[in-house]
């Protein structure tokens, strides 16, 4: 029977009240590059004003499985983090278990029910009861592209995959690398995503990913997708293996590549090599897909660790994410939008305000879903069988007719 454990059932006056010098949290996450450890530091000051001293337990790697892996062995060793960075199915997974602590009362309290889109709720609760803190929502479906290179190719943003083949052909004439990616296969299953997007809007989106269809997985709009996955790896430089995503972000912000498809997050790295939204660097949905968002959302949850101290600190960090001005300092560095929909965007840049408004609509008119690359799409190993596909596929170890014959196969074995 599936349980959640209920640590503590009231918030008490010390978990509100002076702090005590020896209160902490240690924290596990995978925000280590330089826009995101700049995002970071914004909670860890915030904690710090409150008393809470911030023990750092980083792990690399952009879309968490590291993260996970080490979880894993923290808590196989009996020696659980207090507070996690988690997306998607991988809090699901944990709750399951019945090693997380239970948010109810500060919810309560703070009303985060009224304020929370029901999509993050989805994740954010386990069997009705908060189980974790949501601190953005990223979308993935973004192509970020260098302004001086965009302008000596005419200055209009593409629109559909066609538009977009020919500014990364105008890109290759002008000497440097048309598309910057980076060979992981995250990153595979992010560009993969956006173009399944592209060639099939929402609705063939969640049939392909969110409902596993095997028609769609194996039919000729997929056929597409991989078509122009085959195209768009002609125009990746020969180093993109293995290469962070970051570092394909400095190539479009240093004028090396014309553009870059990756999540908002990458924003972080623009603005902190003190570039300006259309003026350095031009932030669009990735052609094809406006009007569509796919998302992801990370959340901070806190195990269960049966000690009245460190669950007093706990609730203090919840409490620091979910607070207002935190969502707004905090996001207008990481790139993200506020995982509250009370949070005004007035502090946001024009790429900021832009994914406030394309999640509002999105959220309405039924255009939002999760991010297959990023957790929020399916379970962990559907998710790596369509990666295992895809990466194959792109670095022309199978063919398309293979990758058709076999992306079907792959989902319903890993279900």
């Amino acid at each position: 029977m599936r349980r959640i454990l209920l640590a503590g059932t009231a918030i008490s006056i010390m978990a509100f009240g002076a702090a005590r010098a020896e209160e902490s949290v240690e924290v596990l996450h995978w925000w280590t590059s330089g826009g995101e450890a700049a995002a970071l530091g914004v909670l860890k000051d915030d904690l710090a004003k409150k008393g809470v001293a911030w023990k750092d337990m980083p792990v690399a790697g952009g879309s968490g499985v590291q993260a996970m892996t080490a979880l894993r062995a923290r808590v196989t060793a009996g020696d659980p983090p207090t507070a996690v960075q988690m997306l998607g199915f991988d809090i699901k997974d944990w709750a399951e278990m019945g090693v997380l602590g239970n948010l109810d009362d500060l919810a309560t309290e703070q009303g985060w029910d009224k304020v929370v889109p029901a999509a993050l709720q989805d994740f954010s609760k386990f069997d009705g009861h908060w189980i974790a803190a949501p601190v953005n929502v990223h979308s993935t479906n973004w192509l970020w592209i260098n302004k001086a290179a965009l302008d000596k190719a005419g200055g209009k943003a593409p629109e559909n995959m066609t538009e977009l083949f020919a500014l990364l052909d105008n890109f290759k004439a002008q000497g440097i690398t048309p598309l910057a990616h980076g060979g992981q296969p995250w990153q595979d299953g992010t560009m993969w995503e956006a173009v399944v997007l592209s060639e099939g809007g929402m609705d063939f989106y969640k049939k392909a990913v969110i409902e596993s269809d095997p028609a769609a997985l194996g039919g000729d709009t997929m056929r597409k997708v991989f078509d122009d996955m085959t195209k768009l790896r002609s125009y990746f430089d020969d180093s993109f293996s293995g290469r962070d995503w970051n570092l394909s972000s400095a190539m479009v912000i240093e004028g090396k590549a014309g553009a870059q498809q990756m999540g908002d997050w990458a924003k972080g790295e623009f603005l902190r090599a003190k570039q300006v939204p259309g003026t350095d660097f031009v932030c669009i949905r990735f052609p094809g897909t406006q009007g569509n968002v796919l998302f992801n959302s990370d959340q901070f949850v806190m195990f269960d660790l049966g000690d009245d101290e460190k669950r007093s600190a706990q609730l203090k960090m919840a409490s620091a994410v979910e607070d207002p001005a935190f969502q707004v300092a905090f996001n207008t560095v990481k790139g993200s939008v506020p995982a509250r929909t009370d949070v005004p965007d007035t502090a946001f840049d024009d790429c900021g305000k832009k994914g406030m408004k394309d999640l509002a609509e999105a959220a309405a008119g039924g255009t939002l879903a999760g991010s297959l690359a990023h957790g929020h799409g399916q379970p962990g190993a559907v998710k790596e069988a369509i990666f295992d596909v895809v990466t194959q596929h792109l670095n022309g170890q199978i063919s398309t007719d293979e990758a058709l014959k076999r992306l079907p196969e792959a989902v319903a074995s890993a279900k």
